[in-house]
């Protein structure tokens, strides 16, 4: 049991990590899954790679409260607000619309094929692909856009015109595992102006719909009849998964301040050649 649960605390650890910085969770839990594996079923391992991000996703939702909360009492309303505006924040409520509009493409595509994409996806091929193309998508947004002022400095800047074409971006990573799903919104944030900042942000408020419907399509899917064991397993995850993600987010976000993604981008693609080398090669 002990083993068990220590393998679960090192899934988590690595969801928590990957999960925010732009370098595909899925391509790490595959790896990981290579050389620690868990002593439980297919169905429930399918489900626990997915519910344990729950914890990460509870980390944005406690960094990022203030800003993701609508609702107030009358006192902290904003002057001169009226109606129901003097209990919701109307940017935050717009922010959360933008949100919605954004995970629409892979909510309703990634999960009507949801089955059909990963058939013909999740496999080490098309995670090393995935992993390499958007690893020189990168090097190469970040050579293009140097020294060139980002046009959307803030979450109210951006259109609705904007955040639909992200949330096409979003579908890819839906689609293809690898690419990372933090990874492709950054990516086409960045192509369509958007800076460093702001891009990140929205990229971990899109994620809170996302991987809650996400876990819970997996949840529903598994049922509720766990064992013991695979409650603690589960548990575990989560919770290692909520603590980790605090401490990489709030690295990510400095990080960025000073530096470029380009490092993320030789990573991905240094993992990605170390993917096809190990199920092409060695395995």
């Amino acid at each position: 049991m002990v083993i068990e649960l220590l393998k679960a605390f090192l899934f988590g650890v690595v969801e928590g990590i990957t999960e925010w910085l732009p370098i595909s969770s899925t391509g790490h839990m595959i790896l990981l899954d290579q050389f620690v594996k868990l002593d439980v079923s297919k169905d429930f391992y399918s489900m626990f790679e997915v519910v344990i991000q729950l914890g990460a996703i509870l980390a944005v939702v406690l960094i990022y409260w203030s800003k993701i909360w609508p609702f107030h009492t009358p006192q902290h309303s904003a002057k001169n607000a009226t109606g129901i505006w003097r209990y919701v924040d109307k940017d935050i409520m717009i922010m959360w619309v933008k949100i919605f509009i954004a995970c629409l493409p892979a909510g309703i595509i990634g999960v009507a094929f949801n089955d059909t994409f990963e058939r013909l996806f999740y496999n080490p091929t098309c995670v090393a692909l995935a992993l390499i193309i958007f690893g020189i998508a990168f090097i190469w947004i970040e050579d293009i856009h140097k020294n060139h002022q980002p046009k959307i400095t803030s979450i109210a800047e951006l259109s609705y015109y904007t955040v639909v074409l992200i949330g096409f971006f979003q579908l890819i990573a839906a689609v293809f595992p690898g690419t990372s799903r933090s990874g492709a919104t950054i990516v086409g944030a960045l192509l369509l102006g958007v800076s460093r900042t702001v891009a990140t942000e929205f990229t971990f408020f899109l994620a809170i719909p996302v991987m809650f419907g996400a876990a819970l399509f997996k949840l529903l899917k598994f049922g509720l009849a766990f064992t013991p064991m695979e409650l603690w397993i589960l548990a575990v995850g989560m919770i290692t998964a909520f603590v980790t993600s605090i401490i990489a987010i709030k690295f990510l976000m400095q990080y960025i301040k000073k530096h470029t993604f380009k490092a993320f981008g030789w990573y991905r693609i240094i993992l990605g050649i170390l993917v096809i080398l190990y199920f092409w090669i060695i395995k």
